[in-house]
């Protein structure tokens, strides 16, 4: 069994704003993969408070503890290009 670095749909250049695949036409998470991905032009590395679109906002995972900089595994990017 081959283990993929990076090739799950949230990287896939198919993936549509409401998580469904455009190639296969069904709802998708993070855990899935397949052979027709396509990387993503360009990936955003930088997953932490100051990039998150939940920051200090209502549907924070971590209002307490979050700051700049802080990993959070609920990071929600800003902007999706």
């Amino acid at each position: 069994m081959a283990i993929r670095l990076g090739n799950s749909c949230v990287n896939c250049d198919n993936l549509s704003t409401n998580d469904t695949c455009k190639v296969h036409g069904v709802k998708v998470s993070d855990n899935y993969t397949c052979d027709s991905f396509e990387m993503k032009a360009a990936l955003k590395n930088d997953p932490n408070c100051d990039t998150c679109a939940r920051f200090e906002s209502s549907n924070c995972a971590n209002p307490q503890k979050a700051a700049p900089g802080m990993l959070c595994s609920h990071w929600a990017p800003q902007g999706i290009a």
